[in-house]
C-alpha cells in the first residue's frame, strides 16, 4: 500500500495510527527504514508504571484541589529489555479520576510509541488530536455496519463489493444529513442506527404530483416539528 501511494504522492508523508497491537519490532524497524512515521498504543507494564510515578503523583494532587478529572502529560525514551533494537519516544497519559487511575481516556493504552518529532507533537496533542482520532474512526466504521455494510453473503465478490458501495453511499448520505439537517437538533451527535430507527423509519403516506412530493406524517409523530426544522436546515 505504501509503494502504491508513493507511486502517485511520492512527497506525501505518511503516517500509520493504531492499536497496541501493532505496536512490534518488525512493524516499527520498517516505518523507520522507509520514511513512514507511526502512532501505536503501548500495552502497560509495572517499569512504564514506575517511570510515570511523578506524573501520576501530580495528578492525583490536582484532582484533590479541584475535584475534577486530572491528566498530565509526559514523554520519555524508552527501551524494552530484549525486543527493541533502539530507543524510542514514549507518550504517556496520567490520569486521576474518583479516587483512582483510569487507564482510559477515548483510548485502549494510556502509553504510545512514535516516531514523531515532539516539536510539531507535543505529547498532549499528540495523544488527544492525533492517536485519539483512532477510535473516532472505527466509531464510523461501526456506523457504516448499522447500514447494512455486513450483508455480503451473496454467491459472488462483485456482487458482494456492489452492497458495500451502497451501503456506503447511504452512509455518506446520512453524514450529510446530520451534519446539515441535524445540526441544532437533538439528533446532531446521534449515531446513524439511531437516527435511522426514531427519526426516518415511520409510516407515512407519499403522494408525487407533477410539481411535488408530499409526504404526510401521522398527526400523532412526536418528532414532526423536528421535520419541519430539518427542512428549513437543508433548504438554506
Amino acid at each position: 500500500m505504501v509503494q502504491q501511494i508513493r507511486q502517485s504522492w511520492p512527497q506525501v508523508r505518511i503516517i500509520l495510527r493504531a492499536d497496541s497491537g501493532f505496536c512490534r519490532e518488525p512493524f516499527m524497524s520498517w516505518c523507520e527504514a522507509n520514511g513512514v512515521d507511526y502512532v501505536f498504543g503501548f500495552a502497560r507494564n509495572e517499569r512504564l508504571r514506575h517511570i510515570i510515578e511523578p506524573q501520576m503523583q501530580q495528578a492525583a494532587a490536582l484532582h484533590r484541589q479541584t475535584s475534577q478529572a486530572a491528566r498530565v502529560f509526559t514523554e520519555f525514551a524508552y527501551q524494552t529489555n530484549t525486543s527493541w533494537s533502539r530507543p524510542r519516544r514514549v507518550v504517556a497519559k496520567a490520569e486521576q479520576i474518583e479516587g483512582k487511575e483510569n487507564p482510559r481516556y477515548l483510548v485502549t493504552s494510556r502509553y504510545l510509541v512514535t516516531s514523531l518529532e515532539p516539536d510539531n507533537w507535543p505529547a498532549q496533542k499528540l495523544y488527544q488530536e492525533l492517536y485519539c482520532a483512532r477510535g473516532d474512526m472505527e466509531n464510523r466504521i461501526k456506523e457504516q455496519y448499522s447500514l447494512f455494510a455486513g450483508r455480503v453473503s451473496a454467491a459472488t465478490l462483485r456482487a458482494n463489493q456492489l452492497r458495500l458501495y451502497l451501503s456506503a453511499a447511504a452512509y455518506v448520505l446520512m453524514s450529510a444529513f446530520r451534519r446539515l439537517g441535524l445540526s441544532t437538533t437533538a439528533w446532531a451527535r446521534a449515531q446513524c442506527d439511531t437516527i435511522r430507527l426514531q427519526l426516518l423509519r415511520i409510516g407515512a403516506q407519499v403522494r408525487i404530483t407533477a410539481r411535488r412530493v408530499w409526504i404526510s406524517i401521522a398527526s400523532g409523530y412526536p418528532h414532526w416539528r423536528t421535520f419541519a426544522q430539518i427542512y428549513q436546515q437543508l433548504r438554506c
